[in-house]
């Protein structure tokens, strides 16, 4: 059985020149077989990501690999962009009417999509707290790429929203010492929140056994650089769209016979490759998000049909924000 089906109008964001966004209007059809309809409840904002797509600097040797389920339009401009809405279904196959699901689909206010594509939001889950998934699973396929030890000591340089859910999911192996580093003060408030220890650049303990680049600065991976100790591991979470990235790899950096390992959620990390799908990783990380600590990395919602107004702001390098969300 089905339920509402039909065409109705629907509200989207475009990203349509460097620094511009606009609300676009357009019909969402009826959904198909084996297919549902989500009227947009809660979304969240990609700061570092979203950035580059508004300035218009994702490289053009990236825009296949860029593109996120149910984009709309070509890069560079204009784009219907992000991955991060949660929603309720109230059209499709009787069993899904009600749900609450998150789907990697960009700013829109209703859409259609197969029911292949949803994650369901556990009930322990706020449905304000799950836009946080996406961002959880790239933290999570971070941490396996880099496979941090119990009882090591770790570092995290950049407190962005992934920064911070890698600390807080390194913060749970057991016996590890974590260190979340970042320039911002104010940061400090949040690692005492998620449990781990907080420094400022230039005043964090080195020698460490595992250090994760969130910062998206060239100055936070040199930071990150000087912060492993011999033969350890630093794990790039940050991507620089078409900018270049000096790195200093004189210095010791040879001596100490240090590894720099990209981290990228496009494909399942190594380890865990041949048994887990990306499907099952997003699951994982819906899990993750039973932790009320989490909240503090949400910041006060915008309303959707505000966003154009606030992006430039919002995604303005120094504005503080964590993980900006959305209220339709």
């Amino acid at each position: 059985m089905t339920s509402n089906r039909g065409e109705h109008k629907a509200q989207a964001l475009w990203y349509v020149a460097p620094g511009i966004a606009e609300i676009r209007s357009g019909v969402v059809a009826a959904p198909g077989p084996d297919e549902v309809r989500v009227v947009a409840l809660h979304g969240a904002i990609s700061r570092g990501t979203e950035a580059l797509v508004m300035a218009g600097r994702v490289p053009p040797s990236e825009y296949g690999r860029m593109r996120p389920p149910f984009m709309g339009g070509d890069f560079p401009f204009p784009v219907k962009y992000g991955y991060a809405t949660v929603g309720r279904i109230d059209a499709g196959p009787s069993e899904w009417l009600g749900l609450t699901v998150f789907a990697l689909h960009p700013h829109q206010s209703m859409f259609v999509v197969p029911v292949e594509r949803l994650i369901p939001v556990p009930e322990r889950v706020p449905a304000t707290r799950a836009v946080l998934a996406a961002n959880m699973e790239t933290a999570l396929n971070a941490v396996w790429d880099g496979r941090p030890a119990p009882a090591t000591r770790i570092a995290v340089v950049g407190a962005g929203v992934v920064g911070c859910l890698t600390a807080w999911l390194c913060g749970r192996i057991p016996g590890a010492t974590v260190t979340l580093v970042d320039v911002m003060p104010a940061r400090a408030a949040i690692a005492a929140a998620l449990g781990v220890g907080f420094a400022a650049p230039g005043e964090a303990e080195g020698d460490c056994d595992f250090v994760f680049h969130a910062s998206g600065q060239a100055a936070g991976l040199e930071t990150a650089i000087g912060l492993a100790g011999l033969e350890a591991s630093v794990i790039e979470l940050s991507w620089y769209g078409a900018g270049t990235v000096p790195v200093s790899l004189g210095g010791a950096f040879h001596s100490r016979r240090l590894r720099l390992v990209s981290s990228q959620v496009g494909h399942v990390a190594p380890a865990q490759r041949a048994r887990w799908t990306h499907r099952r990783r997003l699951e994982a990380a819906m899990d993750l998000l039973s932790d009320p600590v989490l909240d503090g990395l949400l910041a006060p919602a915008i309303r959707f049909h505000d966003l154009p107004a606030r992006l430039p702001d919002v995604l303005a390098p120094g504005s503080g924000v964590l993980c900006q969300s959305i209220d339709y």
